[in-house]
């Protein structure tokens, strides 16, 4: 499929500004500026600064979960641990190439944005099933009492960097960077997932 090379770069500029700014104080002539295009391109192909972010989120979770759907298929006969993990590392490669609109998304819904949470809730329920699915099964016996417990602290660890804005600021200044995070981020989830797993499975 043709992308629309301006359509993204207007997609790219709301996302900047949106992480920098908030939805509420970046105005429709903010994007265009950033995005060195026309006011009136952006009423063309969005209808409004509300039709650019519905379309900005909507886009965002359809790629995310083929991505993800796509890696349990790529590995759908290895073992269920091993499948978990390049599912998580995915997850994070995906979520740190967009980074800003990551961190937007997952800073509006811990406000409660009512009009990012109407846009979201069935992307994450899908989120949820798919993550349950490849979780609750490799757990070891001990920690199946826990299972929601844990399931919550693996919800975390693949949310919480892209709340963190300031560390952000001050450690991705690179895509050498960006790269280092995600190898030495996962590896850290992989350890945890090793240390509730059962092995034996």
């Amino acid at each position: 499929m043709k992308i629309n090379q301006t359509k993204q770069k207007v997609v790219e500029a709301a996302s900047s500004l949106f992480f920098q700014k908030g939805f509420h104080g970046t105005s429709v002539r903010d994007i265009a500026e950033y995005a060195s295009v026309n006011v009136s391109l952006i009423s063309y192909y969005f209808n409004s600064k509300q039709g650019l972010l519905e379309y900005a989120v909507t886009n965002y979770y359809e790629m995310y979960l083929t991505i993800v759907n796509e890696e349990i298929t790529n590995n759908e006969h290895i073992h269920p641990i091993e499948k978990l993990k390049k599912v998580i590392y995915a997850i994070i490669q995906y979520k740190t190439d967009y980074f800003q609109l990551t961190s937007f998304i997952n800073r509006e819904l811990s406000l409660d944005s009512t009009f990012v949470r109407e846009m979201t809730v069935t992307y994450l329920a899908k989120e949820n099933h798919v993550l349950s699915e490849l979780f609750f099964p490799i757990l070891s016996k001990e920690n199946k009492k826990q299972r929601f417990y844990l399931y919550m602290q693996l919800k975390g660890m693949l949310m919480s960097p892209y709340m963190l804005k300031n560390e952000w600021n001050n450690q991705m200044v690179d895509q050498q960077s960006f790269r280092h995070f995600i190898k030495n981020y996962v590896k850290t989830i992989d350890q945890w997932i090793d240390f509730i797993a059962d092995k034996d499975k």
